[in-house]
């Protein structure tokens, strides 16, 4: 599943909640507190819609493992917090350090650590895990092959070809440290399901069902005091219908979820045991199609037609009747303007106009050209300003933007159409330039360092031609040599000053040419219950990034960090 439909999960879980009272699927009447036998737990939703497929195998990089595999059950080195800027939290490694050209990686690993089976877990173990994902064409998807060695008890170094410095929160926070009494004997790691995991997180699989799994503390667990986990019992639960989400939230039958409510403010409002966190991480924008020179056609090629859809917005509007209020305001820099502040490098790029300014749309336009016709709309050399989006049928809140749009941007002259689709024909249009503008959500990287989104979404190798599949997430067919030149500059450095003059050249080109065009960032609200549990993150403590679905590994920094309510 792309980091793109992991997101959207959040959204259709709730597209059509109300306040439907069907039942949780496997959750017992107290929502599984277990307070008769004295056991605390919590029951999580995880945004699970009909039965769960037992698979708890790390190594799965396409996104099948269910979701407390990694964070929860296996851990890695150290966690990377893309909620909040920051070092990374040590977690099987406990410091690390570069050499001066970044070809070498050199980890201190923590000891005394057990796997859930009471077994040593050794640096032996982080070598074979990390060498074994190297040496593995399925698992290494960075292009990149390195070699670990252990070169004393807890120390660990990992040699690379060439600089590397871009590949750290890869190696480091994205990659699960693997028993290789278990592993050494499966022949393809990708494939098998795992069904008795036995990692080293704070928690471990009690019991598996289609409709629920169990998770308890596991006894071995490295972490003491606040490290260690308290809550004895995780129970993940799937739902019998989507429209059960806030249902069951406010009947008390889930304490941990990661649903778009759009009534969340009234229903805290009404249970004083509920609270929420948002905890915004993609940025929504208009992809356009804008490089001609690549095969793409259409108005949105021309620069001045980007700039004045970017004026043309109402941002205010399309946050309110789209997001419910739950958005934050995008920064043309295409960065989060919360995590990533100082990293933008001029205070005009800090954040988007929030209301629309026509006249300034209009003379964009016009300077360039444009002549407004008598019908109310722009043309040039003979043709209408006639703009087509494609966007996901049922995705509700993109689908109201876009019908939005269509009225915000008629003022300023522009004609749009709006083309909903069934998602693998709209993912099959991005990715082959076979659109106009395309509806979809600018996304971090493994970690917050700005390189993995400027790579990913401007770099002229990250796309292709117009028919051809873009190898990455670069749909819009951008091709800057400027900006290719500090991408590769940010990939060969670990100095900042380096790095923000490379920033500063990106985001001159790119709040210039538009390829994507800002709208706001999206939100990411994560559900509590604190009548079991407290010590959830919150607006103004976000240690992790909570969202209780896909591969993330903040689940479990946050379910060793909340406390059972006595």
């Amino acid at each position: 599943m792309s980091p793109r439909s992991k997101w959207r999960l959040g959204v259709a879980i709730v597209a059509a909640a109300a306040a439907a009272t069907l039942a949780l699927s496997g959750c017992s009447s107290d929502g599984g507190s277990g307070s008769s036998s004295g056991t605390t737990s919590v029951t999580l939703f995880s945004g699970q819609v009909g039965n769960f497929t037992e698979n708890f195998n790390p190594l799965n990089n396409t996104g099948a493992y269910l979701q407390p595999t990694n964070g929860v059950l296996y851990e890695a080195l150290f966690y990377y917090n893309k909620a909040r800027a920051g070092k990374p939290v040590p977690v099987l490694g406990t410091s690390y350090s570069w050499n001066s050209d970044g070809t070498q990686l050199t980890v201190k690993v923590r000891q005394g650590v057990k796997w859930s089976n009471g077994k040593p877990e050794t640096t032996d173990d982080v070598v074979y895990s990390l060498n074994l994902i190297s040496n593995n064409p399925g698992l290494n998807t960075t292009g990149t092959k390195w070699v670990a060695k252990k070169t004393a008890d807890d120390t660990v170094v990992i040699t690379f070809p060439a600089t590397s410095f871009t590949l750290e929160p890869q190696i480091l926070g994205n990659e699960p440290i693997v028993p290789q009494s278990i592993w050494k004997s499966i022949s393809d790691p990708t494939k098998v399901t795992n069904t008795k995991p036995v990692g080293t997180g704070p928690y471990m699989l009690k019991s598996f069902t289609p409709q629920s799994f169990v998770l308890v503390k596991n006894p071995n667990y490295w972490g003491t005091g606040d490290a260690a986990p308290k809550v004895d019992q995780v129970r993940y639960v799937s739902l019998a219908n989507a429209d059960a989400a806030t249902s069951a939230l406010e009947a008390g039958q889930t304490d941990y979820m990661g649903s778009f409510l759009p009534t969340l403010k009234s229903i805290i409002s009404k249970h004083k045991n509920l609270s929420y966190s948002n905890s915004p991480q993609a940025t929504t924008a208009l992809f356009t199609c804008e490089n001609a020179s690549l095969g793409c056609t259409g108005p949105q090629t021309d620069a001045a037609v980007r700039q004045a859809l970017y004026y043309a917005m109402d941002r205010t509007q399309l946050d309110k009747q789209a997001a419910a209020g739950f958005s934050a305001p995008a920064s043309s820099s295409l960065l989060l303007n919360t995590v990533n502040k100082s990293q933008i490098t001029n205070s005009k790029y800090l954040e988007v106009p929030q209301t629309a300014n026509i006249s300034k749309a209009k003379s964009i336009l016009e300077a360039d050209g444009w002549k407004l016709g008598s019908n109310g709309y722009y043309a040039k050399d003979g043709k209408e300003l006639d703009l087509s989006v494609n966007v996901v049928s049922g995705w509700t809140d993109y689908d109201t933007i876009c019908q939005l749009l269509q009225g915000q941007f008629k003022a300023a002259g522009i004609k749009l159409a709006v083309n909903q689709m069934a998602q693998n024909a709209w993912s099959q249009a991005e990715s082959t330039g076979k659109f106009e503008i395309s509806m979809n959500s600018i996304n971090m990287g493994v970690s917050s360092d700005p390189y993995y989104q400027y790579s990913l979404y401007l770099s002229t190798a990250a796309t292709a031609k117009v028919g051809t599949p873009a190898p990455s997430t670069n749909t819009s067919r951008y091709s800057n040599t400027s900006v290719d030149a500090a991408v590769k500059q940010l990939a060969t450095t670990n100095d900042n000053s380096v790095k923000q003059a490379a920033y500063k050249t990106i985001q001159d080109q790119i709040v210039k040419d538009m390829p994507y065009v800002p709208i706001y960032v999206n939100s990411a609200l994560a559900e509590y219950n604190n009548s079991r549990a407290t010590g959830w993150p919150s607006q103004d403590n976000q240690y992790a990034f909570p969202l209780p679905w896909g591969g993330n590994w903040g689940v479990g920094i946050v379910l060793k960090t909340i406390r059972p309510v006595k």
